[in-house]
């Protein structure tokens, strides 16, 4: 099973090309037009000449206004900014907070201890979906994507994994991946970005954190993205009433987005 491709990079994290993801006997997903990845707040295009010769057109935020305020990005040449914000007001615990909690085990045992982070984790999954606001910023993603002008488009979070990977998964069921290739693109973000992760980990394991609460932090889980997909299928009956209803996307930006993705192998 086909997963994103890495584009080598020291200063931004898990940063992959969703480019080459098969879509049925045929198709695959056109490279170089869409990446996802963590934050750009520590990119630095001197270092890394690759992330520069991408052509990135667009960025999109889909983190928080703290967030972005904490740790702003640093765009690319000849990129231009677009925020979608998923959490927006009510961003809970997790996952706007990860590092913060990662820095107080005992305040992390506190919120997530006995189980709670992986609970905590599942619901702000559902709320990704359910959300009339986090829906707003998803079709404004998508929107976006399926903009030819606006291609190559980065888009990310804070670390690329929940808020990231919730949009990857839309993005290539929109374009007719099976849920099977959207599992596999959604869980290989726990080998691709362990490395950046791993100091904040140990450090958090270092100072006494309970390993549990470590884990839930750490990966994204099946449970995660099945409590994404169920909220849509209860709520919606599925994706197409998901696009049609909850996101309230035109079929012609779906058109679009599919146009300008997929390709013939």
């Amino acid at each position: 099973m086909h997963i994103a491709r890495a584009v080598p990079a020291s200063t931004v994290v898990d940063l992959r090309d969703l480019g080459g993801i098969t879509l049925g006997p045929g198709r695959c997903v056109r490279p170089g037009l869409v990446l996802r990845s963590g934050a750009l707040a520590g990119l630095d295009v001197e270092r890394d000449a690759a992330v520069a010769a991408l052509g990135i057109r667009t960025v999109v935020d889909l983190r928080t206004a703290d967030e972005r305020a904490a740790a702003p990005d640093r765009l690319p040449p000849g990129a231009r900014l677009f925020v979608a914000d998923v959490l927006g007001d009510n961003p809970g615990v997790t996952p706007a907070r990860l590092r913060a909690l990662l820095a107080d085990p005992a305040l992390a045992q506190r919120l997530l201890g006995n189980g709670g982070a992986e609970e905590l984790f599942a619901e702000t999954y559902r709320r990704m979906v359910l959300s009339p606001s986090a829906a707003a910023a998803y079709r404004a993603l998508v929107e976006t994507v399926a903009d030819g002008g606006a291609r190559p488009v980065l888009f990310h979070c804070a670390n690329g994994r929940d808020r990231t990977g919730w949009a990857a998964a839309l993005l290539l069921m929109l374009v007719g991946a099976s849920r099977e290739a959207v599992r596999a693109e959604f869980l290989a973000v726990n080998r691709s970005g362990r490395d950046a992760r791993a100091p904040y980990v140990q450090g958090f394991l270092d100072a006494g954190g309970d390993p549990g609460i470590a884990a839930a932090i750490d990966e994204v889980r099946p449970r995660y993205l099945d409590m994404a997909l169920d909220a849509m299928d209860e709520r919606w009956g599925g994706l197409e009433g998901y696009v049609r209803d909850g996101m309230r996307m035109s079929p012609a930006a779906v058109e679009r987005l599919r146009h300008g993705l997929v390709m013939s192998l």
